[in-house]
């Protein structure tokens, strides 16, 4: 499905030149859900905005369903079935939820079918259907209901950057459940997420160790996850692995 070969990434700063991403390779097969975990700093979210086309590589070549889309924006990307879900989602005023399930499914959505996609991300559809995606939102809100965007288009391929942050305790359980419920029905799609969080981690088919701006580590999760478990040896300058905080 998605393959990123040799990808480079760097900016020039204040300090200088920096290599962000230095030569990263891995690919993403149909049906799988996987998981980029590492320390902070060292590449992750970065490799999700590339593959959203929020950012474009300095090198190497990206390649979705075996065509080079390495050249495409995000509208582009989005086109084809690359959806990005960001670290904060966006508060729109003025915009009802179904206003925005409508807009991602990119058809008149009846008001049963939103209830539909509400209730698959665990939220009561008729409290939430005319609601505003505005500051009256919680954080965890909003991220469910970012993800039954994501759910009414369907997508090919869904790339979640840290969708754990600045959510509660409760907020991080009921995300648990709809990734675990999101994992058990992939079809004909993939779902990739950036996080530290090990509870997501369980869920993953495959587990990608960025670190340095390099593949560090990679493979099933029942071989990578042992390894990062308590302990921060496999991760330098990552902190040990929590289920939720």
């Amino acid at each position: 499905m998605l393959e990123l070969k040799n990808i480079r990434f760097d900016v020039d700063d204040d300090t200088g030149h920096v290599d962000i991403l230095k030569e990263v390779s891995f690919s993403i097969p149909e049906n799988k859900f996987v998981v980029i975990t590492g320390p902070n700093g060292g590449g992750k979210s970065t490799i999700a905005k590339l593959i959203a086309g929020v950012r474009m590589p300095t090198g190497g070549q990206i390649l979705f369903d075996g065509r080079d889309i390495t050249g495409l924006d995000i509208t582009g990307r989005a086109k084809l079935g690359i959806s990005y879900a960001l670290q904060q989602p966006v508060r729109f005023k003025g915009i009802q939820v179904i206003d925005l399930l409508r807009i991602a499914a990119g058809k008149s959505l009846t008001v049963a079918e939103s209830c539909e996609y509400l209730s698959r991300v665990g939220l009561c559809a008729r409290d939430y259907i005319n609601r505003e995606v505005n500051a009256s939102l919680s954080g965890g809100e909003l991220k469910r209901i970012e993800i039954a965007t994501i759910l009414a288009r369907g997508t090919r391929l869904s790339v979640f950057d840290e969708p754990e942050a600045g959510i509660d305790l409760w907020s991080f359980q009921s995300l648990i459940r709809v990734f675990e419920e999101m994992r058990a029905s992939i079809e004909h799609s993939s779902i990739l997420v950036i996080s530290h969080q090990e509870r997501i981690l369980d869920i993953a088919d495959e587990i990608i160790v960025v670190a340095d701006g390099r593949i560090a580590q990679q493979g099933p999760r029942d071989q990578v996850l042992p390894t990062l478990i308590g302990t921060s040896s496999a991760l330098p300058g990552c902190e040990k692995l929590q289920g939720g905080n």
